[in-house]
């Protein structure tokens, strides 16, 4: 006696309509998915490189204070300025381009290709996720570097706005720099050379800088955050002028963000 196998299913009539398939994800709550999942894996596996970042800015900041006299003057507010944003720049920037450029070489990009959201989300998650995971270390730099120099902190809150658009900014770069190199090792060496070039261009003044040295420091995205911070930690800023870099910051961090969503999807079709 053999076994009788289902019958097939029928097909629809003519003239039936399809079934409809699944809705298409939106960006937003994709992007929300995606973030929370980054963020949950940065909080387990990137405290100790946290740690190391804010250690990092405070002995820069400490070694500084040797040279650099206290007060509201030009020099003592770019050290305080540019640390704290270094901060950003070597877990937004630094630890992106080598996180995605180790996704790249491993094949991880094939296990996002497979989930239901959009290239964008994947990449503006990821980076949202990395550049407010910088937020503690931000905050605990730029008190500790007010109060070593003598500096106001009344304009602290500004940070609110440099921290998301600096990080976005710097975020997006180290995305773009990771899914762009041809190997990892690569993206490595780039994101060590972003942030020292974060580090070397946003600790000095621009009025003590070689004219070559200037225009790369205009070039770089966590520029402008920086120059919104310092004007904050005098005594009378140009909030007209705190104003204008924050709009840039903001331009520079959108920029910024595109690329890398274009970079994930050329290294997602590549393989």
């Amino acid at each position: 006696m053999t076994a009788r196998l289902p019958a097939p299913a029928a097909p629809p009539a003519v003239g039936q309509d399809p079934v409809p398939l699944a809705p298409v994800a939106r960006l937003w709550p994709s992007m929300g998915a995606v973030y929370r999942a980054q963020l949950s894996r940065a909080r387990v596996a990137r405290i100790p490189l946290l740690f190391v970042a804010t250690f990092q800015s405070i002995g820069i900041m400490v070694l500084m204070r040797g040279v650099v006299d206290g007060g509201a003057g030009e020099e003592a507010r770019a050290v305080v300025a540019g640390s704290t944003v270094l901060v950003v720049a070597f877990v937004g920037l630094n630890l992106l381009a080598q996180y995605f450029g180790q996704l790249r070489a491993g094949g991880g990009l094939d296990h996002y290709a497979t989930l239901p959201v959009p290239a964008a989300a994947v990449a503006l998650g990821t980076a949202a996720a990395y550049a407010s995971f910088t937020v503690p270390g931000v905050l605990i730099t730029a008190v500790i570097g007010a109060l070593l120099y003598q500096l106001p902190m009344g304009g602290l809150w500004i940070l609110l706005a440099v921290v998301p658009l600096a990080g976005a900014a710097l975020a997006g770069l180290g995305a773009a720099l990771g899914l762009l190199a041809p190997r990892p090792e690569l993206a490595t060496l780039c994101g060590q050379l972003g942030m020292s070039a974060a580090l070397l261009l946003g600790v000095v003044p621009a009025s003590g800088l070689p004219v070559p040295a200037q225009w790369l420091r205009d070039l770089l995205p966590s520029t402008y955050g920086v120059e919104a911070l310092a004007a904050v930690l005098g005594p009378e800023p140009d909030w007209a002028a705190v104003g204008g870099d924050l709009s840039v910051c903001a331009v520079t961090g959108a920029g910024a963000l595109v690329l890398a969503t274009w970079a994930y999807r050329r290294a997602a079709v590549r393989g």
